[in-house]
């Protein structure tokens, strides 16, 4: 099976970046499956349900999750919903509106999809989160002994434990996708013991600008220490970052993972 993993949507230029890459890629690379972090999708934070729809027509089969998941609530009944492919993560709080973990069957293959937080600097560095790899084997513990595919993303700002939480779940999971800096690593790997993992996939939008910000607003805050609000980038050259791990259907492990990152007008 080849999954796609599609990094970090960032505003309509992220979603303008999928919809020329996508269609192509998914020929070419004979993908099976689409999975895509959805967390900055609409203004660069949240995903509104319009822009769920959009970008499921546009190819996209399920919807990890990060730390501005819960933005819009228009989207909370579709993260509440068992069937609907998009979830947040799964270390929030109990009583957190949502799902952090789901699962979908392609030919008749169970794929379970969980998303986790890990610990985010800055403006959420107060808010309250589980233990992720508490959560992890408490979820894991559910689906032990079933034939399972098991894909993570782990959105975080430490890359220590971007790259540790590859090696915790190596063997136990299929493919361990990092997330949330918008700049890809160069260490896509097979871990030992047959896990896929990379440090962070990416993102799809802007590519002249400060991870989909356009560089005046971030410039001017840098250097004159004044306070003002994110203005997404809308011109110059697009980005679209992912990753493509070739699973074994039978051991539900990784035979190979491959980074594409694509630039153009």
């Amino acid at each position: 099976m080849n999954v796609l993993y599609i990094g970090d949507i960032m505003g309509d230029r992220g979603i303008d970046s999928v919809a020329q890459v996508l269609p192509n890629l998914k020929k070419e690379e004979k993908i099976d499956l689409v999975i895509a972090q959805a967390e900055n999708v609409s203004s660069g934070k949240g995903i509104s349900l319009s822009d769920y729809i959009k970008l499921k027509q546009l190819g996209v089969d399920f919807f990890t999750g990060g730390n501005w998941s819960l933005e819009k609530e228009t989207i909370y009944p579709s993260l509440s919903n068992p069937e609907e492919p998009i979830i947040r993560p799964a270390n929030y709080p109990k009583g957190t509106p949502g799902l952090g973990y789901k699962t979908i069957k392609l030919n008749n293959k169970v794929i379970l999809v969980i998303s986790l937080l890990g610990q985010i600097v800055g403006r959420d560095s107060h808010k309250k989160i589980d233990n992720p790899l508490e959560i992890i084997d408490n979820i894991l513990d559910q689906y032990k002994g079933q034939d399972t595919i098991t894909i993570v993303n782990f959105h975080g700002d430490y890359s220590s434990e971007k790259k540790v939480i590859g090696y915790y779940l190596d063997g136990r999971a299929s493919l361990v996708v990092g997330d949330h800096w918008h700049i890809s690593t160069a260490d896509a790997m097979v871990l030992p013991k047959g896990t896929a993992h990379i440090t962070d996939v990416g993102m799809c939008g802007s590519l002249d600008s400060s991870l989909g910000v356009k560089l005046s607003v971030i410039i001017n805050r840098w250097k004159n220490n004044t306070p003002s609000m994110n203005v997404l980038e809308d011109s110059g050259r697009m980005q679209f970052n992912a990753v493509i791990a070739t699973i074994d259907e039978t051991t539900n492990l990784a035979l190979n993972i491959k980074q594409i990152q694509k630039i153009f007008s």
